[in-house]
């Protein structure tokens, strides 16, 4: 029903010292601290799963002041100086704001919000993206870039948008398989020597219960362009498909188009292959993929591209 200070001193499974206390005041709660393991929340986030309800309290309608020395994301991953408030209603986030900056004063940015609708909204913002990308485990040798991430709930289903601009990948194991089958071998040599530098990356996804739809996800970089779409499911069996494409295919396909074409790239084009598409399907650790030459890009494809071309 009701608490007037909580005090933790420990150590949990990731090892790492928990030091925090929690201290009623009048109708508020302050969270002061030296350290608190964040990782699992950051996981939730990101999955778009983030936790609603605080099962602990009967009924909590309060706010809740925080302000800790150092949070941890993962074991080796820490950001200073956390600080915000969390306001809850009927044991429920209602609206939370975190602020707090990485060791090389880069910023790591949490807001939740309700809506009129009942609508959860959730955004997470950061210029040093190469922690929370680390969540992924399938995508090795992440540098640089700026992620936006933003969610809005409603009934157990969530959809989500994540974007990430000016990166580069040293080692996507699938991707690294796709390039080779599509006889890239250029570009693979790319990805696992200094990467594949991307411009833009988009993804919009939704999820409910155990199963993530990806709707579409789109990369633009100067040697390659992806588009796909697909599901993971609860019992992490993926299944995607999609086209990829070479910058020079891209560049002729634009150019052909009249008065636009000479506009967005000139009149002269580089030669290359044209696109493939691809099928990928299995659990993780024993993915299955297969890819087709394509002669003819979609309109989807070229579509999504200018606008990216345009916005850069």
């Amino acid at each position: 029903m009701d608490i007037k200070v909580i005090e933790l001193n420990y150590v949990n499974e990731n090892e790492i010292k928990n030091q925090i206390n929690i201290k009623k005041n009048k109708k508020e709660y302050n969270i002061r601290g030296k350290k608190f393991d964040f990782s699992r929340t950051v996981e939730e986030i990101l999955n778009s799963d983030n936790t609603e309800s605080v099962s602990m309290f009967d009924s909590l309608d309060t706010n809740i002041n925080i302000k800790i020395n150092k949070i941890y994301l993962d074991n080796d991953t820490f950001v200073n100086n956390l600080s915000g408030n969390i306001n809850f209603k009927d044991n429920k986030i209602n609206k939370l704001n975190l602020d707090s900056t990485f060791p090389n004063n880069k910023k790591l940015i949490l807001t939740i919000m309700t809506n009129e609708k009942n609508e959860k909204i959730t955004t997470l913002f950061s210029n040093y993206p190469k922690p929370l990308i680390k969540q992924y485990k399938f995508i090795k040798g992440f540098d640089e870039g700026v992620l936006d991430f933003y969610s809005i709930k409603k009934d157990g289903l969530s959809k989500s948008l994540l974007t990430i601009d000016n990166f580069k990948i040293k080692e996507v194991p699938v991707f690294a398989k796709l390039l080779s089958l599509a006889s890239l071998q250029g570009i693979a040599d790319l990805l696992t020597g200094e990467g594949i530098r991307f411009t833009d990356f988009e993804m919009k996804f939704s999820n409910i219960k155990e199963l993530m739809t990806i709707e579409e996800m789109y990369a633009i970089g100067p040697a390659v362009s992806i588009l796909m779409d697909g599901y993971i499911d609860d019992q992490n069996l993926i299944s995607l498909r999609g086209t990829l494409v070479p910058a020079t295919t891209i560049n002729r396909s634009i150019a052909s188009i009249p008065l636009i074409g000479n506009i967005l790239v000139g009149k002269k084009t580089g030669e290359g292959v044209f696109g493939v598409s691809f099928k990928i399907k299995g659990y993780p650790s024993d993915l299955k993929t297969k890819v087709n030459p394509v002669k003819t890009l979609t309109p989807r494809f070229i579509t999504r591209t200018l606008e990216k071309i345009k916005k850069n």
